[in-house]
């Protein structure tokens, strides 16, 4: 089955290397060289997976991506500017699933681009699985595996799909320290990488989505140096 993959970048001459590559890769790329055009493709095609810019003419990619994440769970890879942290936290809170510093090497998107489908398959799995995964239920938060859905005293939470994963593992073991190694693994698919900082920003968004306990104690805490940890509080 042919993957389907919508690249948004303004770059004339990085757009084709990109794509060139993917191809040979065996995707199946439409190539879009502005905001407003990749969020129209975006919208009206069938794709995969989106990789997307985010300083574009006419639309900026956090523009298209607040839009694009309305009404549709297509994952998204972003390409930033090395050095721009918040655009890269703002694009996780939008509902990126994770993001590529440029310049970067078009193996490691091929790669980034494998893994989140990866992920996105094992999510699906998942929840078809029927009987195989259970309901879990600490303090006040409800976490059910078969619906994908979180719950806090009774209201929905709107989690993406990495926030899931990785609340997920956090509950499945809550009181235990879980590594960044192994969170990057069971929420993104992939291995930790060099400098890299993608669960932090995703943690960061689902300690704010969570809040604190009733206590004001926070519900997720940082172990320097290791990982995170889903505090108990019965």
């Amino acid at each position: 089955m042919t993957t389907r993959i919508l690249l948004i970048e303004d770059d004339q001459e990085l757009n084709e290397l990109l794509s060139e590559f993917l191809s040979l890769e065996n995707f199946e790329v439409d190539q879009a060289f502005d905001g407003e055009q990749g969020l129209n493709m975006a919208l009206n095609g069938q794709y995969d997976a989106l990789v997307l810019d985010i300083m574009m003419p006419k639309m900026n990619g956090l523009d298209l991506l607040k839009q694009f994440r309305a009404n549709n769970k297509t994952p998204v890879l972003m390409l930033t500017a090395r050095s721009d942290e918040v655009d890269r936290i703002v694009g996780f809170e939008m509902g990126a699933d994770d993001y590529l510093p440029k310049p970067c090497n078009p193996r490691e998107i091929v790669a980034r681009i494998r893994a989140i489908l990866r992920r996105v398959e094992m999510d699906k799995a998942g929840m078809q699985a029927s009987g195989s995964r259970q309901v879990i239920v600490r303090e006040d938060v409800e976490l059910n595996h078969n619906t994908r859905t979180v719950s806090k005293q009774g209201e929905d939470l709107d989690l993406t799909s990495t926030e899931f994963n990785l609340l997920a593992s956090l509950l499945e073991k809550a009181g235990q320290v879980l590594s960044k190694e192994e969170l990057t693994e069971t929420a993104l698919g992939r291995k930790l990488a060099l400098y890299d900082r993608s669960v932090d920003m995703h943690m960061s968004n689902l300690r704010r989505k969570l809040g604190p306990f009733s206590s004001n104690e926070p519900r997720i805490k940082t172990i320097r140096g290791v990982g995170y940890q889903y505090v108990i509080n019965d």
